[in-house]
């Protein structure tokens, strides 16, 4: 029997409100629930619901992807978001701020001076192409991170790749970015990183090479998208250079251990992220292996294609320049555990060069203290540095 959206958007935030997060978590769908188990859901509520709090307004419905119905629920100073089907299962949650403001654009971005376009690629994907009036030469394609990302890297208030595309195209640079085909579909049985970005990636820097004044192009990659990189080079020689910006190298489900422990998720909940990473590690891990006992709710065929790869390797192979960006207050692609090994591996190899913006967080907004995942859903912009030195960097790469 199906449920009415509102009903089951209104019976979540009481739990919340509640802090029952295990029966929130039940209402998740099987993905959901292994990205955001009790733990980080209850670390999440606590960090924005910092007194006790109640519903304020009327829930707000509105089309979703893929079917689903959007309800947002205003409660105390914030908006708790879902998308929900009429079966009364969760797809996705999150905290947003109270009138989850629209993005607004950056000051360094000035809308006179490029123009943009919507695009389908040949996978069915939505892109947008943003040309400047004056283009520069270099194009770039932006890729980003894990998740079921739009072209913008939507969250919350945030649009950090729309950020880059406006900031980018206003120097010069043409940009295409494209929505993740995991924003339009679920990942089935046998699919990887490499189906989820180097094809719409390859088609992306097509677009570019037809783009008038565009002779130079190069991939910007963020959080798995820096990772991916140097896949979508080695798939297009015409790549003249990577960006790879907080681009992970410690092994995913390492880092998804770590993470865990430092947001001080509870004791079983990190031990489940242990239990999974082992298996990854182990030679028990096969096709067949159900995405169920695996990080995220991912098939096994992404950890498998993850494991194998090394994106530092990768990129040590490769004959074009690199720009490594990264944030000195990311919790999860730090200096310590990822910087290191780009460092490590790249060492004595030529062209690369590398930033830490000490201020940043893993979406490269300036801040300070340490960052939480409640940082992400305040409005901030990409920095002007990062910016400023992508530009400079392209623009000398002849």
């Amino acid at each position: 029997m199906g449920q009415e959206p509102v009903a089951t958007a209104a019976a979540v935030v009481k739990l919340l409100i509640d802090e029952r997060f295990d029966e929130v978590a039940n209402r998740f769908t099987s993905d959901l629930r292994a990205a955001v188990p009790p733990d980080a859901l209850r670390s999440a509520w606590t960090t924005v619901a910092a007194a006790p709090v109640a519903v304020t307004g009327p829930a707000v419905t509105e089309p979703g992807q893929a079917g689903l119905v959007r309800v947002s629920v205003p409660v105390g100073g914030f908006t708790v978001v879902m998308s929900v089907d009429d079966h009364g299962l969760v797809h996705g949650l999150r905290l947003a701020p109270a009138s989850d403001p629209l993005w607004t654009q950056p000051s360094y971005a000035d809308p006179r001076l490029f123009t943009e376009r919507e695009i389908t690629l040949d996978g069915g994907t939505g892109a947008t192409v943003t040309s400047p009036v004056d283009a520069g030469g270099a194009g770039v394609v932006l890729l980003a991170g894990g998740g079921p990302f739009d072209r913008d890297e939507s969250s919350g208030p945030n649009k950090p790749l729309k950020d880059l595309a406006w900031g980018l195209a206003s120097r010069g640079v043409t940009v295409v970015r494209f929505d993740k085909i995991t924003h339009v579909r679920a990942m089935t049985p046998g699919f990887t990183m490499t189906d989820e970005y180097v094809p719409d990636a390859v088609e992306a820097l097509g677009v570019l090479r037809r783009e008038p004044g565009v002779d130079r192009l190069f991939v910007v990659g963020h959080s798995m998208g820096g990772k991916v990189a140097p896949r979508v080079a080695e798939a297009d020689p015409s790549v003249a250079g990577l960006v790879i910006l907080a681009g992970d190298a410690q092994p995913m489900h390492h880092a998804a251990v770590r993470v865990a422990r430092h947001l001080a998720f509870g004791k079983s909940t990190v031990e489940a992220f242990e239990r999974q990473a082992e298996l990854i590690d182990s030679p028990r891990l096969t096709s067949r292996t159900p995405s169920a006992e695996l990080p995220f709710g991912w098939p096994a065929s992404y950890w498998l294609d993850l494991r194998d790869y090394d994106p530092v390797a990768a990129t040590a192979r490769l004959a074009v320049p690199v720009f490594l960006g990264q944030g000195g207050r990311d919790y999860q692609v730090t200096v310590a555990d990822d910087l290191v090994r780009w460092r490590t591996g790249l060492a004595g190899r030529p062209g690369v060069t590398i930033r830490v913006y000490d201020a940043a967080d893993h979406l490269f907004f300036p801040g300070e203290g340490p960052s939480t995942p409640a940082d992400y859903t305040r409005p901030g912009h990409v920095d002007h540095d990062v910016i400023s030195d992508v530009t400079e960097w392209v623009a000398g790469v002849g």
